[in-house]
């Protein structure tokens, strides 16, 4: 029996067509703008935890 996981793992022709079409929806211009705010989102996130295991650990 064929295993699930082969489907649903994408190979190369399907991360191609993905990157296409992201690139058809949103520009070459637009891409670098989303991934920074992307980035910036995720250090914000990760700035924030440390805040909270900070106060956690000054509570004990």
């Amino acid at each position: 029996m064929i295993s699930l996981s082969i489907f649903l793992a994408p190979g190369p022709w399907q991360i191609g067509l993905i990157v296409l079409a992201i690139l058809l929806l949103f520009g070459g211009k637009k891409i670098p703008e989303l991934m920074k705010g992307l980035g910036s989102g995720i250090k914000e996130f990760k700035d924030a935890s440390k805040e909270d295991e900070e106060k956690a650990e000054e509570k004990k």
